[in-house]
């Protein structure tokens, strides 16, 4: 017991000036925990060079060196992201302004104490400093694609993103910052959403030249906003609306392949570091052809209403002109959101030449199969009840 004493005595009485404070309840071993051990030691690359993740075993018991922020954790992207992290060793620092149940379904993600859910307001630049003073890593999922009586299309979808650039800047310790914007993203668009992601991937170029822009296209998963709402809505009504004939081109791609990238670009040697990735799925469908797999998946007899994209804003536009004028909150829209309608204009597909999944090692899944599993959910009665294909009877069969 003496010469337990004498050692950890001897180990105290050295006590690291940038851990001073906690070690004054909490006392800790340079020589066993601290830097001097390499088993410890970070492997860190300097800012610009070199691999991010520490060589290992990986898993979630071991240490990546990644301390990385996740502003937009909470969101449809961030849990699949928060997973990979985790899953690789990473400590996530999880920002939310919501309740505290926002982000219990991320702490089961990683190892005791590696996912810091911490609270803080987008408003509050010592709050986001606050989240960002132990990181490394700045990922932002930041993003909405309608607005609310509180928060603007350019607030949520810009200036929180440049204000994380400036103070991402500021900080000096950040090695990497991934911003997560949209496919179709263009000063020319006539989506203000997508008009708000190109300004803030100005700005941040501007702020961090090194910075990565992800430009995912409309996500499909479990929890995703597209398919859910399509199959919703015909469970609801029996007809689903194709706004615009449905002839609009789309590439839809699975979230965990989003994910995916954005680990492959955390774990390369830095040949990601100030470019723009496309990221779109395997098959480009019109939304008419996606809504047939749609309805092939939930064992539905198809049934659309085609509506014409002035009627579609018409439907939408009440919404719009009220937002700001009546003292309560308006519902989120979802089927008829005005500025989706406007985005639907375009086709959103990766342009000829772009840096792709491909170029960060990723295949992307194909959509049918396992992607869309989650909407048998939807069929009548059951997973293995519903119409099926052998049974449709083309509606000019005469008996």
């Amino acid at each position: 017991m003496k010469a337990v004493s004498r050692r950890f005595g001897s180990q105290f009485s050295k006590p690291s000036p940038g851990i001073s404070s906690i070690k004054s309840l909490y006392p800790i071993s340079d020589h066993h925990y601290g830097a001097d051990n390499p088993r410890y030691a970070s492997s860190l690359a300097t800012k610009g060079v070199g691999h991010l993740v520490r060589k290992g075993t990986g898993g979630r018991s071991s240490v990546s060196g990644i301390i990385s922020a996740v502003f937009g954790a909470t969101g449809f992207l961030g849990r699949y992201l928060v997973q990979q992290l985790a899953k690789m060793g990473s400590q996530v620092l999880v920002p939310f302004r919501g309740s505290e149940d926002s982000h219990r379904h991320l702490k089961l993600m990683g190892d005791l104490g590696q996912i810091v859910p911490m609270k803080y307001n987008p408003r509050d630049e010592n709050s986001i400093k606050a989240v960002m003073a132990k990181a490394n890593v700045v990922i932002n999922l930041i993003g909405r694609e309608y607005e609310t009586r509180n928060y603007s299309f350019e607030e949520v979808n810009h200036f929180m993103a440049e204000q994380l650039a400036v103070i991402a800047k500021e900080h000096g310790g950040i090695m990497r910052f991934i911003q997560v914007s949209c496919l179709g993203a263009s000063q020319s668009s006539p989506s203000r959403m997508l008009r708000a992601k190109a300004a803030a991937e100005e700005a941040i170029m501007r702020e961090l030249p090194e910075a990565t822009i992800m430009r995912p296209a409309v996500m499909i998963g479990t929890e995703d906003r597209i398919l859910n709402t399509w199959a919703h809505f015909v469970k609801k009504y029996s007809f689903l609306p194709l706004i615009g004939d449905g002839s609009t081109k789309i590439q839809p791609a699975y979230v965990v392949d989003v994910a995916s990238a954005i680990i492959a670009a955390l774990k390369d040697d830095g040949t990601s570091m100030g470019k723009l990735y496309e990221l779109g799925g395997a098959e480009v469908f019109t939304v008419h052809q996606l809504a047939e797999i749609m309805y092939d998946t939930i064992r539905e007899w198809p049934r659309y209403v085609n509506v014409p994209f002035p009627v579609a804003k018409a439907i939408a536009m009440p919404r719009e002109i009220f937002l700001n004028k009546v003292p309560f909150p308006l519902p989120t829209p979802s089927m008829f959101n005005l500025d989706l309608i406007s985005a639907l204009t375009q086709d959103t597909v990766v342009s000829p030449n772009a840096l792709t999944f491909n170029d960060l090692g990723i295949v992307p899944h194909k959509l049918k199969g396992y992607p869309i599993e989650f909407l048998i959910s939807y069929r009548k009665g059951g997973p293995q009840y519903g119409s099926t294909v052998s049974e449709k009877v083309s509606p000019d069969f005469d008996n």
